[in-house]
This record gives C-alpha cells, structure tokens and sequence, in this order.
C-alpha cells in the first residue's frame, strides 16, 4: 500500500476550495494542452456539479482524446476460456460459493474454436479471460492456447493480438507469460479502498491486496511492454476509486517511464449469486459514469480507455464523447458461448455477468460509423514493436495518429471487404471514402499503396 495514500485522498475529497467552479475551469484550461493532471487537480474536476463547468469538462475531454487518438475506436472481444475460480468475491458469479452457477472450462481445441467464430465474425483482437484457478488457468495452459488461436488463419483473417486477462503471477511467471507472445497484460485492482477490498474478497488467494497491487510492477521487470489497470466501480465511493486509480497510473509511469498501456472502467453490473452485483454497496450513475470517463481522459491523455459491453448502446454512445477509446463488440461473457447459438445456450447459467449491449459485432460497426468514429482492428503496432516506451513516446506526443489512422483504415478496409453486412456497407462505404480523403501527402499516397494491396487480396498491411 505504499503508494495508495488514502489520507491524502480522503483530503483532496474533504477540501471545500476545490469546489470553486473558477478554479476547476482554469484546471480545464491547462487540460486542452493534453499534458495530463496532478491528482490534485483531478480530484477538484470529480468535485464538479455545476452544468456549466460539467459541460466544458466533456467538452474537453473528447477535445483531448481526438488530439491523441482521433474518431477511432479499436474493436475487440473477449474470450472466456473457465468459469472456474478459487476465490469469493461478494461481486462475481465465478465465485467458488455459487452452487448456481454451471461450470465449465475450455479445452485447448475448444478455445481454438472460439476463437475461429471470432475470426469469421472479423475480429482481429481477443482478451483472454478466466477465474482464478491452479490447474485450469495455469500458465502453461495459457501458452498453448495462444498459440493455437494465432496459428488460425482464413485468407489473411487471423487474430493478430492476444491480450491476457488472468490472475497476478510470480516474477517467473510473467517472463514465461511475456514468451507466448502476448500483447497487453491486464489485471484489475477491483477496489483500491484497503477496508473494502478485505470485505470483498473474502477467501482465496485475491484476498491479498498487496500482491494484487504490485503485480504491475512485476509484469513490467518481467518484460511485458504494456499493462492494463482498471477498478469496478459501484463497490466504494466512486471518486476515491477515480483517485486511487490515476495513483496507480502516476506510480507505474514515474518508476518506468511506462503508464497504462490502458485504463478500464468497467462498473458494477447484475450477476448470477452475486450480493454485492445485486445491491451495489455505492452504485454510480450514469452522469458520474461520465465524469469519471472524462476526468480519466484529461488527467492521462495517453491511455486507451476500454469500455465493456457492460453498458446499454445509449450510453456506451454517450462515452464515446469523453474519451472512451477502446469497447469490445458481440461480447460473451461465458465459457463456450461464441461457439453455440443463443437458442440453444442459457448465457445466465453461465457469465460472469449480465452484458447491457447485446449487438453483434456488424451492428456495432454499423453505429460507430453512423456516429462519425472510426471502426478500428490495427494492431500494427504490436508486429512493429512500437510498444511499451515507444508507444507511450508516440501517444503522449499526440503523434501515435500519424501511424494509427492509416492502420485503422486499412484493417477496416479488411473488415468491410470480408465481413460487413450489405447494410454496414451502405453506411460505412461513404464514411470510408471521407476518411481517407484526410490524409494527404506521403502518406496519403502510402494508404492509397496499401488499399490498392488489400482489394487485391492482401491481408494485415500496414504501416
């Protein structure tokens, strides 16, 4: 808990001068440079309420998020591969004391499978998600079934970055996790509030706060170029959580040079036997939900802000304003579930939670275009090796655009040549063409090389 300082925090929250709406909107001001915010500052926008001073906040905040990502979003879904887990957390149906709850775990062929619906649907990234569990999530499990989901292939459509959202692990174990290829490794702290955290994990190896806190650090001194952080928000005072978590943020970034390769905001959801999902101890709503976005964003601007299909179309569309950057699509949350029908499959026996967006990956596609944001599956940056210091370089410099839209493009021009729906296309054929009329010059030139490449037939060109 060595950077966790929650009497600093309580302090920021308690002091009434950071309720000045004249000084939060100087804060605003020095926002629009996209240098990021002191925690101090950040706390005084968490305090705001004035319509005025809110308004010019979300304003601010999709301001800084075009200056460093533009209208793109990236695409993504997860992959549950168990439902099994040797924790009890009062907040999640995989928890070892719900007898309600069907379990299941994947084989390695079984996951492969998963991971070829994803691939016919068009998804070029997956997250890799699981329970806690010694033998069904054990490292060298992990191994082999990324393996098998890279070596899938159709025409060039593949999977070309598998993130990793498993339990924190030894020093050693990240290293052999790190060989496997994998692209972002992302744990969750759940809660940051120390006497929360103990009433929410009651048994099983997450009862450990420390080890949870600082498994960061150690996939980082293990080699993993980029992590990912994330709270649940609905389990303590949503502005204690927003602090505690860009403490963490601030904390990776000053000892290795290295922020959040992404921040999550998943918020507290209905699941299966869950107490705490059903009543949430401190729930958030949909206007604090903003906020919390938008204060993320200001405060660091570099990150990718991940948002799940947790939340309703309406408001995931909201988001999209403030800052959010990454979403998954066509979402399943339980074990075996891309592979069966929805006729056939009771979801409920078997996720981790209730999902609020149901849309298929197309329909997804589809709404971004229609709203003006750019769908986005690159994953360049990965084969390029442009991660870790080299990514945050490009991001907090706003120059990560430069190489990122072009990308985007081409991987949409993959998606709507293989994949997209007579009806995206409609919608999405003319955003298209807009699109890549904003990029002039050199590399203008190199986009028109590589569109040509694709409706040639070539697949995964890039930048």
């Amino acid at each position: 808990m060595q950077f966790i300082n929650e009497e600093y925090i309580n302090a920021l929250l308690e002091d009434e001068k950071l309720n000045d709406e004249e000084l939060q909107k100087d804060i605003l001001r020095k926002a629009s440079e996209a240098k990021g915010l002191t925690l101090k500052e950040s706390a005084a926008l968490l305090k705001a309420c004035s319509p005025d001073v809110l308004d010019e906040l979300f304003r601010m905040a999709k301001e800084v998020k075009e200056k460093i990502y533009g209208n793109r979003l990236v695409l993504f879904a997860p992959l549950y591969f168990t439902n099994l887990c040797v924790n009890n957390c009062l907040y999640c149906a995989f928890r070892k004391d719900n007898r309600q709850l069907k379990r299941r775990s994947l084989t390695v062929d079984e996951i492969e499978e998963e991971a070829r619906v994803l691939v016919l649907q068009g998804h070029k990234r997956i997250l890799m998600v699981c329970g806690e569990h010694p033998k069904k999530a054990a490292v060298e499990f992990i191994g082999e079934a990324i393996e098998r989901i890279y070596n899938i292939n159709y025409n060039g459509n593949n999977i070309r970055r598998v993130n990793v959202n498993v339990a924190p692990l030894s020093l050693e174990d990240f290293k052999r996790l790190k060989s496997f290829g994998i692209g972002t490794y992302q744990c969750f702290q759940e809660t940051y509030h120390y006497e929360t955290y103990k009433v929410m994990h009651p048994e099983g190896p997450k009862k450990d706060f420390s080890w949870r806190l600082y498994a960061m650090d150690r996939a980082l001194q293990a080699g993993i170029d980029d992590v990912g952080i994330g709270s649940l928000f609905g389990l303590t005072d949503y502005r204690f959580e927003t602090l505690a978590l860009l403490t963490h943020a601030f904390d990776l970034d000053s000892k290795y040079g290295i922020g959040p390769h992404t921040i999550s905001v998943p918020r507290l959801e209905p699941a299966l036997n869950a107490p705490a999902a059903v009543n949430p101890p401190y729930a958030v709503d949909d206007l604090s939900f903003k906020k919390i976005v938008a204060v993320i964003r200001l405060a660091v601007p570099y990150t990718g802000i991940i948002l799940s299909t947790r939340e309703r179309p309406e408001l995931r569309r909201d988001l999209f304003n403030v800052g959010v950057s990454q979403i998954s699509a066509g979402s399943r949350t339980a074990p075996g579930s891309y592979n069966e029908s929805k006729e056939s499959l009771n979801e409920h026996e078997l996720e981790q939670f209730q999902l609020g967006d149901h849309r298929c990956l197309d329909e997804v596609v589809r709404d971004c275009t229609a709203l003006g944001y750019l769908p986005s599956f690159c994953t360049a940056c990965y084969r390029s090796h442009r991660t870790g210091d080299r990514f945050m370089e490009l991001a907090k410099s706003g120059n990560i655009g430069k190489i990122c839209t072009p990308n985007a493009l081409t991987t949409f021009k993959e998606y709507l040549n293989d994949f997209a729906s007579a009806d995206t296309k409609a919608v999405a054929e003319k955003f298209f063409d807009e699109e890549v009329k904003n990029i002039n010059g050199v590399t203008g030139k190199k986009l028109s090389k590589m569109l040509a490449q694709i409706d040639a037939g070539e697949r995964d060109v890039y930048l």
